[in-house]
Formats: C-alpha cells, sequence, structure tokens
C-alpha cells in the first residue's frame, strides 16, 4: 500500500509570537518539530507539507535535500481557509496513493507506535478512516460516540463549543484512504457551515460526515496524553523543549 504523509503546516502560532512556520520551531540546538516528525514518517512513501504564502520559501528550504530526492514535496495553500481546504488543496499530489496520513505541522509529541498502528488498519482497506484517540482532561476537542460506538460529531474548543471536564481527544494524526475521499469533501462542503468562531470551513466534523456516509472508522486508544498536545502558546513550546528526552518519537 503506498501511504502519503499530508501535513497542513500553513499556521505561524500568532499566540506563539513566532516568526516562521511552527513546523520549523527549534526544540533544542539539535532539533526541530519537524525533525522530530520527519524521523518518525520516514517510513512512509512520501510526505507533502502545505505552506502558506510567507512560510513556503522557508519550508521549501528546510526540506530541500528531501525535495531534491523526490521524497518530499511542499505545496501551497493561497489564503487560510482551514485544514480541509489546506488538505485538497494538495488533492494532485496525493491522489495517486491509496491511504494519507494527516498530521497536523505541530504534532511535536508524535510515536512511532501511534504511526504504525494507523498504518497497519489502513490496509487492504478501501474508505477507512483510522482515528488515534486519548481520554484526557479538559480536551481542546472531543468526539461524540453513540452507545454502539458510531461516531456522530465532534466539539471544537477553537469554535466556542462546550467541553467536557474527559473527553476522547485525537493526536493531531489521522489514517484515511483515497478512494472516494475527494467526492465526498465535495459533497461534504456544499452543505458544511462554516466553523462560529474560525469562519473556516472544518476538517474534523468531516469525519462524523464519512460516518454518515458509511465508511469504516475505526479507532484505538493512545496511552500518552502528551501526544494530543499541539504547540499553541509559549507554554506548549516550554513543555516540549523540557520534556523532549522523555518523549520517545
Amino acid at each position: 500500500m503506498t501511504v502519503c504523509a499530508v501535513i497542513p503546516a500553513a499556521g505561524l502560532g500568532t499566540r506563539l509570537g513566532a516568526d516562521l512556520p511552527k513546523l520549523l520551531l527549534r526544540l533544542s540546538d539539535t532539533e526541530t518539530v519537524w525533525s522530530r516528525m520527519r524521523r518518525v514518517l520516514s517510513v512512509l512513501d512520501h510526505l507533502h507539507v502545505i505552506a502558506s504564502p510567507a512560510g513556503f520559501p522557508l519550508i521549501t528550504h528546510a526540506l530541500k535535500t528531501d525535495i531534491a530526492r523526490g521524497f518530499a514535496s511542499v505545496s501551497l495553500q493561497p489564503e487560510p481557509r482551514g485544514m480541509g481546504d489546506a488538505l485538497f488543496c494538495a488533492y494532485s499530489v496525493w491522489s495517486e496513493a491509496q491511504a494519507i496520513v494527516v498530521v497536523w505541522g505541530d504534532q511535536a509529541g508524535l510515536s512511532s507506535e501511534t504511526l504504525q498502528k494507523t498504518v497497519r488498519r489502513l490496509q487492504g482497506a478501501r474508505q477507512r478512516v483510522v482515528l488515534p484517540q486519548v481520554l484526557m482532561e479538559n480536551p481542546y476537542v472531543d468526539y461524540v460516540f453513540s452507545e454502539d460506538g458510531q461516531l456522530q460529531g465532534v466539539r471544537q474548543s477553537r469554535e466556542g463549543d462546550i467541553m467536557p471536564g474527559y473527553g476522547w481527544s485525537d493526536v493531531g494524526v489521522f489514517g484515511l484512504t483515497v478512494s472516494g475521499l475527494s467526492d465526498a469533501w465535495q459533497r461534504y462542503r456544499a452543505s458544511a457551515p462554516e466553523g462560529t468562531e474560525t469562519r473556516e470551513l472544518n476538517f474534523l466534523p468531516f469525519l462524523p460526515f464519512l460516518a454518515r456516509e458509511s465508511w469504516d472508522i475505526q479507532t484505538f486508544t493512545v496511552s500518552d496524553s502528551r501526544e494530543a498536545r499541539g504547540i499553541n502558546t509559549p507554554e506548549d513550546l516550554t513543555f516540549f523543549r523540557e520534556q523532549l528526552t522523555e518523549i520517545s518519537p
């Protein structure tokens, strides 16, 4: 099975006060967010990063060796219209793969174990979503399931939803088979509302939409809640810099 990593990395991290993409943030003298993610993702067939106009030259320069040998590529999201828009802006790059693994561009805690489990569950599938999850306190997002385990919806703190004290968060990693995915996205975007706060066409509610379209939604539990943490604030960045040696990629 041909699997492509798709990494939306247009965000600069406004709350961080950063002047470069979060993907390129330095975690130590020798490590960046990208170097850690690349080490985990190197088992896949291709790595594709989606950048903003400002971040495009910086990311292209940082990935120049992998780009030169055809292992990585970078494309542009002209305007910040959400992660779903970013993903499908790059459809021509990953459309020939059999599956994609979407990874947010600030997942410094991504583990090899989570990636490998995700890819294994995509093997041989035609219309499947693999959603690694962690049960955690004060989740940033929370996936809602029916009593029989069917994915029904998702709450998002960033859109002003009322969040539970404990909930099932994702870890910024999503496995999807490619067959039929673009057509499903076009149906979704035809009726999906913009986010209440961000005014973006969000990617996460697309997953319950796929469940309603009879896609096979597979979940598994990640034990380390640090994998769910992105880098959105100075405190997040400090957290990863201090715990870098304790988190195994």
